[in-house]
């Protein structure tokens, strides 16, 4: 946990985006460390939980992080819960929390809000198009010998 902090203070303090670190651990080893990019790279998912997964996921060789905890200085916003989740880690630790995080302006409930409403009722509109074309690609997946469940 205190290097995911001290990433969090040193890369900010670089430049590189808010005030965010993670690291991933395997066997009591830092596999993957990441750091908060959004501002420097004009990514808005490259949240430090996010770059610490690819990295991960890259030195493992795998999509997910079987075995792995994730160590996070904040506590994941929608977006990295979501990869958190696909990627699997057996467990995530943080530092501060979401509402530590809203105290100094990184306020993420309106997506918490957004995902509850009825998709007509969203502040960005959803709306689906080509339905009985879209789904070709599940039908050649359902097909493919070749594929990896996740």
């Amino acid at each position: 946990m205190r290097e995911a902090i001290r990433l969090s203070i040193e890369k900010m303090q670089a430049g590189h985006g808010g005030p965010f670190g993670a690291v991933v651990v395997k066997n009591g080893q830092i596999i993957a460390r990441g750091y908060n990019q959004v501002t420097s790279t004009h990514d808005p998912t490259c949240h430090a939980e996010v770059d610490a997964i690819r990295k991960a996921c890259i030195a493992l060789g795998s999509h997910q992080l079987e075995g792995c905890d994730l160590y996070t200085s904040c506590e994941p916003c929608p977006m990295c819960l979501g990869a958190i989740y696909w990627a699997r880690p057996t467990r995530v630790f943080y530092g501060n929390t979401k509402h530590d995080a809203a105290a100094v302006g990184f306020d993420d409930h309106f997506i918490y809000d957004e995902i509850e409403k009825p998709l007509p009722q969203r502040s960005i509109p959803m709306q689906q198009l080509l339905p009985e074309e879209a789904i070709a690609s599940f039908q050649a997946w359902e097909r493919h010998e070749g594929k990896t469940a996740y």
